[in-house]
């Protein structure tokens, strides 16, 4: 993918000004659906190093293999919805599907995420279930 590609996230907006900002200038996403588009992006990229920085430390594994038994390919996203997650908020919730293929199978991950904002950082928490 070039870096002047549109973003992996599905926003208008090509790469470095959108999620690239996140993940290659180590600014800090200002809302939660920010962090949580740019997470999407850090599976499609393989960042486990942005992954597990943005995972909040009570609920963060303490590695993450991205490395599957078959190669995952990401499709798309979509965000259904956003509860509160803005700059001023303490948490926020944001549900979203994401569709990928894995050995030529297509799927779909639809997941109703949580995130805290701690010291002005938005970090992800958990997936309600």
């Amino acid at each position: 993918m070039k870096l002047l590609d549109q973003c992996p996230c599905g926003a208008a907006a090509q790469y470095p000004a959108c999620c690239g900002r996140y993940l290659d200038a180590d600014l800090l996403a200002d809302t939660a659906e920010a962090l949580m588009r740019s997470r999407y992006v850090a599976y499609v990229r393989g960042r486990t190093d942005y992954l597990l920085r943005t995972w909040h430390p009570s609920t963060r594994p303490p590695m993450l293999d991205l490395e599957g038994s078959e190669p995952v390919r990401w499709l798309g996203l979509q965000v259904r919805r956003v509860e509160a997650g803005g700059a001023d908020d303490r948490h926020g919730i944001v549900e979203f599907v994401a569709r990928y293929k894995v050995g030529g199978r297509a799927h779909r991950l639809h997941e109703t995420s949580r995130f805290a904002r701690e010291e002005g950082r938005w970090f992800y928490v958990d997936a309600m279930v």
